[in-house]
């Protein structure tokens, strides 16, 4: 149930944002508040690898990378393939379910070449169980409504991003990106 949901998930947030190949869905994940319980009281590795597992096979059929972030112990440190992360800056941290979450733990577990590194900026991002992805977005994050949006209890929020309008009152703009 977990996986089809979260796989369902992924794939409207990646056709609503328009996502390509080489671009990245960042996703932070409470798999307590998908169970029920409060957020960071209920960590389940079972739930992390169902919902991780959905939304990979989502990423993947359309070439779009996974960067998961971890929970508030690691910082909201981010896990990801090495080739999404070329030029960021790695940090030597492992997730655990219980320090870095069981979200991340699976990512960590799945990826061919997993790294981590502190911080990402992604194109579109998923929010599952108000775990706060924000900081991890490019800037203008533009609010998604999804029709799938929960995942077990928890609410899922989505975003995408937008380039940055810039220039004043004689600026003109390409407006196929907004």
């Amino acid at each position: 149930m977990y996986e089809k949901q979260a796989y369902n998930t992924a794939r409207e947030i990646i056709e609503t944002a328009g996502l390509k190949s080489g671009q990245i869905l960042v996703v932070g994940c409470s798999t307590s508040e998908i169970s029920g319980e409060k957020i960071g009281t209920g960590s389940s590795p079972e739930i992390g690898t169902k919902v991780f597992g959905g939304i990979y096979a989502a990423a993947k059929e359309k070439g779009v990378y996974v960067a998961a972030q971890c929970c508030e112990h690691l910082n909201r440190a981010i896990i990801t393939e090495r080739a999404a992360a070329a030029f960021l800056e790695e940090v030597n941290v492992v997730p655990f379910p219980k320090a870095g979450g069981s979200f991340a733990s699976a990512a960590y577990a799945a990826f061919d070449d997993p790294v981590a590194v502190e911080e990402i900026k992604a194109d579109a991002g998923l929010d599952i169980g108000y775990t706060m992805i924000g900081m991890h977005l490019k800037h203008v994050a533009v609010p998604v409504r999804l029709k799938n949006n929960r995942i077990g209890s928890a609410v899922v929020l989505a975003a995408r991003v937008r380039p940055k309008f810039i220039g004043g009152e004689r600026a003109h703009y390409d407006n196929g990106k907004t």
